[in-house]
């Protein structure tokens, strides 16, 4: 479990296939606090340490991916050399600082304006159509493993939406949201509320 909060950007500094593609992250972490089998969210996706060590503020960690995360996910995200957002999972006691998070990818959007508003980034996003109607105004959603609210949604014909997003200079500056640009495609988490609620109104339009 997540929040969406992002602790650190890392580096995929090795990318090897073996079967599930084996990757090394370095991060401004401490080894000693990131354990062997414990989750972590790489750009919104959890995975599993399976190795980790380095010293404390440059750490590195190994995790495996299957070729179904590496499908579910932005295409060329992994190559050697990319950055991701990375989030260890909640403790307990920890601060629940943004909304609910799986890491569980839902879906790939793109990236169809970036536009300076004062100190800020408005971004709006492109998400396909059996994605739009879990969107809401004022609602959270996940990109690439940040937790940000909605600030406004658009419905297309075909049946799409284009949400737009306000990155705050800092959330920029502590995370991969601030380098994206119009083509670039993200990862995308719904918000675990609105995906029940949709559920629910599915079985009782059922009856």
């Amino acid at each position: 479990m997540f929040t969406g909060i992002v602790t650190a950007i890392g580096t995929i500094a090795a990318a090897e296939q073996r079967g599930d593609l084996r990757l090394r992250i370095t991060a401004p972490l401490d080894p000693a606090r990131i354990d062997i089998g414990a989750s972590i969210a790489c750009s919104g996706v959890c995975l599993t340490v399976v190795e980790r060590g380095g010293t404390a503020g440059d750490a590195w960690f190994d995790v495996d991916l299957s070729g179904e995360s590496v499908s579910r996910t932005v295409p060329g995200m992994w190559n050697a050399g990319a950055l991701l957002n990375i989030e260890p999972s909640l403790r307990l006691g920890d601060e629940l600082g943004g909304h609910i998070v799986t890491g569980h990818v839902d879906s790939v959007g793109e990236v169809v304006k970036v536009a300076q508003d004062g100190g800020s980034w408005q971004i709006a996003i492109r998400a396909r159509a059996d994605m739009a109607p879990f969107i809401a105004e004022k609602g959270s959603i996940t990109v690439n493993g940040v937790s940000l609210t909605v600030n406004d949604v658009r419905d297309r014909a075909d049946g799409a939406c284009d949400f737009l997003l306000n990155i705050i200079p800092h959330t920029a500056a502590v995370t991969t949201l601030g380098t994206l640009a119009v083509g670039d495609h993200v990862n995308l988490e719904i918000d675990v509320l609105a995906r029940y609620l949709k559920r629910m109104q599915s079985l009782a339009a059922a009856r």
